[in-house]
């Protein structure tokens, strides 16, 4: 069993600790916010538009860009995967026009609530208001190792080991959710490549014709 710690508790950090501890390992969670799936709470205005029921082939089609990066995780966990696993954690969903499946209840919370039982029943371990400043990062043999992270805590900064260390902070699409794009700083300063950022989907107002 490996240690492992997971940076964000939005819906991929969940859904992450949730398989890790199902497949035995022991998993923390670290959530800068008060609570949970917070940008999860306010998607499909509030009802959660949880994933859209069509065959792989039929998303991958509907994917705008480099579809091939996601075919390994869609053929891994599909959509009627994601519904079976709600299902069996105790939330009734509904398929509406356009195969969009939602909460039958309309409420966000009752998406995240069902993850939360998930967690509990799998004996992750969930921290509040820990913001994360950076990654251990140590180079062995020419190359970059992740030993664990670093927590700021009473004005100190604390070194907090773990066997794994997975990023789930999201991008920066809403900073007041707490997506402010720290996994970005992270990953570059692992040596990864990080392309120049921009907005994928904004509001904008035209002028009446």
């Amino acid at each position: 069993m490996s240690e492992i710690m997971i940076i964000g508790g939005g819906a991929a950090g969940m859904m992450c600790a949730i398989a890790a501890a199902d497949a035995g390992h022991q998993v923390t969670l670290l959530e800068k916010n008060e609570k949970l799936g917070k940008k999860v709470f306010i998607t499909g205005k509030g009802r959660c538009n949880i994933t859209n029921d069509s065959d792989v082939e039929n998303l991958l089609q509907h994917t705008m860009r480099n579809p091939r990066f996601l075919y390994s995780a869609f053929y891994t966990f599909d959509s009627s995967r994601m519904m079976e696993f709600l299902i069996e954690e105790g939330l009734k969903i509904k398929t509406e026009r356009g195969n969009r499946v939602f909460p039958q209840s309309d409420h966000s919370s009752d998406v995240i609530a069902a993850l939360e039982r998930t967690l509990k029943k799998e004996n992750v371990k969930v921290h509040f208001r820990k913001e994360v400043k950076g990654l251990n990062l140590v180079t062995e043999d020419d190359k970059t190792i992740c030993k664990g992270i670093f927590l700021e805590e009473n004005g100190k900064k604390t070194a907090v080991d773990a066997d794994c260390v997975i990023v789930a902070t999201g991008g920066m699409s809403y900073p007041s959710t707490g997506s402010t794009g720290d996994g970005y700083q992270w990953a570059q300063a692992a040596g990864l490549k990080v392309t120049a950022l921009s907005p994928a989907l904004v509001p904008f107002e035209t002028a009446e014709l």
